[in-house]
């Protein structure tokens, strides 16, 4: 046979929710988890705040002392040779939360212990480590923004507390007065032995400066300002500057000379030898002579004897012109390489001092480091002998020193009890209660994976959805099988009419005459429902037969209260072959009953058998439904072997009941005995009562439907 096409929730056909609705049905999934568990909750909280009274009754009353100490900044009593940033403004907090922990020191609880005799104490007899314990019951609150603390002590006698507290302020008083003595003669110690290690280092840098100065004493000064020799050096330079432009501008001289003379010019034209005295009186004299000769020449001839002399005159101061201009040009070269020379020895000369200057630099390097080590040495040395008087003025003074911490507030006797905290202690109580029972309610549900939803049946068993069927509040079993027909306006009976329908108008429905009705487990009402689904077939004039194939437990015949010799064993066994002879008329119209006349014990070779299957042909065509009432499928295989032989199977889950993976289970048997089920629904729902939270829209319909009707007495006494 074919199975039916599987079909999927709508969600899933028209999409996937969004984000919003997501969130809601997530928050009332687990809404609903915690209503149905809402009594564990309850006795849990119950539980929670009943134990929270009794800690409160039994708990001892412990008190609170406090005494409020003031912490000032500590005078500063160490040696201190550099300024130290950011401590000047207030209290270091380093230094306070140093005082915080020394607050909760061995040393100082000892103290406190041994003052206190709480050795003796009943509260901390029995403690192997009293400081520790004494510890646990101290509390040290520093005021914000402030330099007070405050120093709290728990005990359950509250004169003990104030004495333990007021105890603990001046012990750490008493030791911090002790401390600071301790640190002012560790330093003049220290400042003593430092001074006199400093003295011996600043004796020992003069003498350092002093040798050498008397080992380089060939220098008359090491003074910049007074410095022969750097002196000496610009002098030198100057020289050569001098000397270096007097070179320069005679050899110029000589070589604009030898371009003169290159040029073909008279040597005499040139501007140094003009300007000599001799040269100037030479030409004004051949200026003469040349205009004398000029004049006589218009008066005499050639061959006169004036201007033969003139003549001669004129040659010969040419010649001595020319003599007197060789002997300047010779001058003026042998001057310009006497300058030249007297440049060589400037430069030697400041290449000498040069020299002597890079000496005595180094020699002035040298002595200005040794001059500051001894000069740094004597500053440290001062600053030491400075401290040292300070500080052997506050060992002076040391007898009447105030301590930088002082009690501001003594610890006074507590009235009230510090603990227990009545409202914080029933507030732990009522939302650790909450909690613990809210973790383990949905812990519980994480662990619970019973069929309870359309979607478990959808997703999980992947059969078609049938519908719900409440619970039928009725310890009768006739009223619990009639139902449907004693009450046909109860939501049962109206339930029961929507199964029907379901079928009918599902996939082939118009097909299928005979129907199976099976479950995973016993008790799950699938007998009841068997019937009723037998009841509303027969009210809409179907002729319907309902068949009790539960041969092992049958219960048919109790609920219709039918007794008979022959039921369908009797049919399989041969002990008779007319099925008339099993046939049983009820009280609703158009359905017959077929009950299991006894107990079988091969009830499975029974159903399996060919007297099986002419039961069905024969029973299929008198009546247009037929209804079996088969064993569960885990208890035994009558069920996978019955439904195999009908049209389709309506699978019954009991509502919270049955787990998730059995049930599937039970779904895949029949299915690989190729039953075709028509699907599954989910009886004994509670819908005004611990189910409600899961179908209250269900509640609503049932709400709808009853408001125009008018409750009725039983439909027995109606008729």
């Amino acid at each position: 046979m074919r199975n039916y096409p599987q079909t999927m929730p709508a969600e899933f056909e028209q999409g996937a929710p969004s984000s919003g609705a997501s969130a809601s049905a997530t928050f009332q999934h687990y809404w609903h988890v915690l209503l149905e568990r809402r009594w564990m909750i309850v006795f849990i909280m119950f539980v929670a705040v009943a134990a929270s009274l009794a800690y409160i009754y039994k708990a001892p009353k412990v008190y609170l002392a406090t005494t409020r100490i003031q912490i000032d900044p500590e005078a500063e009593s160490r040696i201190s040779l550099r300024e130290t940033p950011g401590r000047s403004g207030g209290v270091d907090q380093e230094y306070l939360q140093t005082q915080y922990r020394n607050l909760l020191s061995r040393r100082l609880l000892a103290d406190v212990v041994k003052q206190e005799e709480l050795n003796e104490d009943s509260r901390y007899r029995k403690e192997l480590d009293l400081a520790k314990a004494l510890a646990d019951d101290i509390q040290i609150s520093p005021i914000r923004m402030t330099r007070l603390v405050d120093i709290g002590v728990e005990h359950p006698n509250p004169r003990k507390a104030a004495s333990i507290a007021n105890t603990l302020a001046d012990k750490f008083i008493e030791a911090n007065k002790v401390m600071l003595r301790q640190r002012t003669m560790g330093t003049l110690n220290t400042l003593r032995s430092q001074s006199q290690s400093l003295e011996r280092d600043v004796t020992e840098a003069e003498e350092k400066v002093q040798e050498y100065r008397d080992r380089h004493s060939n220098f008359a000064t090491l003074d910049v300002t007074d410095n022969p020799i750097a002196q000496a050096l610009m002098q030198a330079q100057g020289g050569v500057a001098s000397a270096t432009v007097i070179a320069d501008t005679a050899q110029a001289v000589v070589k604009a000379l030898e371009a003169h003379i290159e040029a073909g010019k008279p040597l005499e034209t040139f501007p140094a030898i003009a300007e000599d005295a001799r040269i100037s009186q030479l030409q004004m004299s051949l200026a003469g002579y040349e205009t004398e000769l000029s004049g006589l020449r218009q008066t005499y001839k050639d061959k006169h004897p004036k201007i033969i002399d003139v003549e001669s005159r004129i040659a010969e101061t040419r010649s001595n012109l020319l003599s007197f201009a060789e002997i300047i040009r010779k001058t003026l070269t042998e001057k310009a390489d006497l300058e030249r020379a007297k440049l060589q020895v400037h430069d030697q000369n400041l290449s000498t001092w040069a020299g002597k200057q890079q000496e005595w630099n180094k020699v002035k390097t040298e002595y200005d480091v040794l001059q500051r080590k001894a000069e740094a040495s004597r500053a440290l040395f001062n600053i030491v002998l400075s401290r040292l008087e300070e500080s052997e003025f506050m060992q002076t003074a040391s007898a009447n020193m105030q301590s930088n911490i002082n009690v501001v507030d003594p610890a006074t006797i507590p009235t009230e009890p510090f603990k227990p905290r009545v409202p914080l202690v029933l507030l732990g109580g009522v939302l650790g209660g909450l909690v613990l029972a809210v973790g383990l309610a949905l812990f519980i549900n994480l662990l619970d994976d019973s069929i309870k939803t359309q979607d478990d049946v959808e997703l999980h068993l992947q059969v078609p959805f049938l519908g719900y069927v409440p619970s039928i509040k009725n310890s009768k079993v006739v009223e619990r099988f009639l139902q449907s027909h004693l009450r046909p306006q109860s939501n049962a009976a109206e339930s029961f009419r929507s199964i029907r329908a379901a079928v009918a108008l599902g996939d082939h429905g118009e097909k299928l005459r005979a129907f199976s009705v099976t479950s995973t487990i016993p008790s799950e009402g699938k007998s009841v429902v068997a019937a009723n689904v037998a009841i509303v077939m027969a009210q809409t004039g179907l002729r319907t037969l309902l068949v009790d194939a539960d041969l092992r437990r049958p219960t048919l015949h109790k609920a219709f209260q039918v007794h008979s010799p022959l039921g369908l064993p009797a049919y399989l066994t041969g002990k008779t072959t007319e099925v008339d002879d099993l046939i049983h008329h009820s009280e609703v119209s158009n359905l017959d009953l077929i009950c299991s006349d006894a107990t079988a014990s091969q009830s499975t070779e029974l159903v399996a058998s060919k007297s099986m299957i002419r039961f069905l042909e024969e029973v299929t065509k008198r009546y247009d439904r037929v209804v079996l009432d088969c064993p569960p499928v885990s208890a035994v295989s009558d069920a996978l072997v019955v439904s195999a032989l009908v049209d389709g199977t309506i699978f019954v889950a009991k509502f919270n009941k049955v787990r998730r993976d059995h049930a599937r289970k039970s779904i895949r048997r029949l299915t690989d005995a190729g039953v075709r089920i028509c699907g599954a629904l989910l009886n004994d729902i509670d819908f005004e009562g611990r189910d409600s939270y899961y179908y209250s829209y269900y509640h609503y319909q049932n709400r709808y439907y009853s408001s125009y009707r008018r409750p009725r007495a039983d439909f027995r006494e109606s008729a």
